[in-house]
């Protein structure tokens, strides 16, 4: 493994135009963890402030800058570098964390993060916020959101990217092609054993988040996309319930034709909508079960990492790789 140092904490975060943040939470890992820890630090594609390996040498702390070529998004970022280090450096971590750049994931709690992982029936530990310092908006969107996560796959997502695995958990997760979506999401659908941690979230070291809600929902609906051929069975037997209502409907509204308890005009009016929803729900029954077909045989692959990135950095040699 050239150009690294062998750390038994592995701590992956990707980093956008956020120098003041990383930079603070850089020292804060090198004071907490000193020599055991090793950053890798994914730069995506920064323009304005493009991660510079000086900036972790400042620190005191041993790791890599990974550059991306082009600003890929912070779940891509972190398949990236989350690959390399199961890689590179799963010989001799002994656990591998996820988390942010921006302080919310706050650095202490990464001891406390990796504890469960010490039983042998635990390969991935989650961090479960037990508060969380965000706006009302936020809140409430992400309790919606949770609820019809759950209605829609069957699963219950209470987490984010501060996420503790141990090297053969990163490696098992870097083979599927779900976590360039979603993280979490893949984590869900690993089936690798999974512990929660409460903790909680700490106020961003500055600036401000560049996620908007716009980029909120949309990694929201990335979630559910793990899970699309769920999502789709689930959605086609909702439709089939619709489909067998309306069909009952009608019949019951033909009865009462047939019996002389239908007002004029109405047995027509309530046959004709009926018809139509069945007909509709339906046609969506058999459109969700085809493409549930489709994804399980798309024999979709996670992408070469490698292509993604323009240069390596480590700290102990200041030398691009590869």
């Amino acid at each position: 493994m050239s150009g690294s140092t062998a750390a038994a904490l592995v701590v992956v975060m990707p980093v956008y135009e956020d120098a003041q943040a990383s930079t603070r939470l850089f020292q804060e890992l090198a004071k907490l963890y000193g020599g055991r820890v090793h950053v890798v630090a994914v730069d995506d594609g920064s323009v304005h402030q493009p991660v510079s390996i000086s900036w972790l040498q400042q620190a005191g702390v041993t790791g890599t800058v990974i550059t991306l070529k082009r600003n890929e998004g912070h779940q891509r970022a972190i398949a990236v570098g989350l690959s390399y280090a199961a890689e590179r450096l799963g010989s001799t971590a002994q656990c591998i964390v996820t988390m942010d750049s921006d302080g919310e994931d706050v650095p202490a709690s990464i001891a406390e993060l990796i504890a469960p992982l010490q039983a042998p029936e635990v390969d991935v530990v989650v961090a479960q916020r037990r508060s969380r310092v965000e706006t009302l908006r936020f809140r409430l969107f992400y309790e919606v959101y949770k609820r019809v996560f759950h209605l829609l796959t069957g699963r219950r997502i209470s987490f984010g990217n501060f996420i503790a695995m141990k090297p053969a958990a990163a490696r098992r997760l870097c083979t599927m092609h779900e976590m360039w979506i979603h993280v979490a999401g893949s984590v869900l659908g690993s089936r690798l054993r999974i512990a929660a941690c409460p903790l909680d979230r700490g106020p961003r070291y500055a600036g401000r988040s560049k996620l908007n809600f716009v980029g909120l929902a949309l990694h929201g609906f990335r979630g559910l996309m793990v899970f699309a051929e769920d999502v789709l069975v689930r959605v086609g037997i909702a439709c089939a319930g619709i489909a067998a209502l309306s069909l009952l409907g009608g019949l019951a509204a033909i009865v009462l034709k047939i019996g002389g308890l239908a007002t004029p005009g109405w047995f027509s009016v309530a046959l004709g909508i009926l018809l139509l929803v069945f007909l509709q729900t339906g046609t969506m029954t058999l459109t969700m079960l085809m493409l549930s077909g489709v994804v399980r045989g798309g024999g979709v692959t996670a992408p070469n990492y490698l292509a993604l990135i323009a240069n390596i950095a480590h700290t102990d040699d200041d030398a691009s790789a590869r």
